[in-house]
């Protein structure tokens, strides 16, 4: 099983995305799988100038910037890989420019004049299936508690899902990133370290399965913050009520910063 990762962080290596992946990293390869990880931040990706010469007769195909940076060989990767996974931080209540410049790559790698119905019988383009109909799996990281911070990015790669004929194999999502010390903790709680085991996890069953299962997905998902809590604060939506919680977020997070 060859397991590609694109990390479109901007702090690359030393971001909570960065560590996330290294955790499913870590049991995908306890089970054998072959693991790479892009940190787009660390390639030259340009934006799609929109001058259709990718669509011209001649070359087919033909990406006015190929050769002039990294998407190409980005491409090529992605096609020798069995499952992708795209992992970005919420920035914006989105998926990072990083990576969304990346994928409005793809406009080059099929023609877009012809048109066609997706399996989820949606019309759309032609497209390349070698990258774009890769089985992936969604990591999506935030500092924020609100569901809704992670709901555009969440939505983003199920619509993806649809046009692009691509299998969801799974969803990770982790919020509370700050409260979790971003995996920098010497001593993590109980809690934080089996939201990471159930990563650990999920590479296991990416490696010998091909997709996650559900309770791993729940596992790994989790609220920091203990549940009952959470819930009521979730029903409640007092703002007094959440400023209390703030107060006791931040009394954490300053335990969590202490040496």
């Amino acid at each position: 099983m060859r397991i590609l990762a694109l990390n479109g962080s901007y702090r690359g290596t030393r971001g909570h995305t960065a560590y996330l992946l290294e955790r499913v990293f870590a049991g995908a390869r306890s089970e054998g799988a072959e693991c790479e990880q892009i940190v787009l931040a660390q390639q030259r990706i340009e934006r799609c100038l929109a001058c259709d010469r990718c669509q011209r007769r001649e070359p087919r195909f033909r990406c006015a910037l190929d050769g002039r940076d990294d998407v190409r060989a980005i491409f090529e990767r992605m096609a020798a890989a069995d499952i992708v996974i795209y992992a970005t931080p919420v920035y914006v209540f989105g998926v990072s420019a990083l990576l969304k410049t990346l994928l409005e790559r793809f406009y080059s790698t099929g023609d877009a004049g012809k048109m066609r119905v997706s399996a989820a019988g949606l019309f759309f383009h032609e497209i390349d299936p070698a990258i774009c109909s890769r089985p992936f799996v969604t990591l999506v990281c935030c500092d924020n508690v609100e569901d809704e911070t992670l709901r555009n990015a969440l939505e983003y790669f199920r619509t993806f899902s649809r046009f692009m004929d691509a299998p969801l194999a799974g969803e990770l999502v982790r919020n509370g990133g700050l409260l979790c010390g971003h995996g920098r903790l010497d001593q993590p709680s109980e809690r934080v370290q089996a939201i990471y085991a159930a990563f650990e996890q999920a590479g296991r069953e990416l490696a010998t399965e091909g997709r996650l299962l559900r309770k791993t997905m729940k596992a790994a998902c989790r609220e920091v913050v203990p549940v009952p809590l959470f819930a009521w604060l979730k029903r409640i939506r007092v703002r007094a009520v959440k400023e209390k919680f703030v107060e006791r977020a931040e009394s954490l997070r300053r335990g969590v910063d202490q040496p």
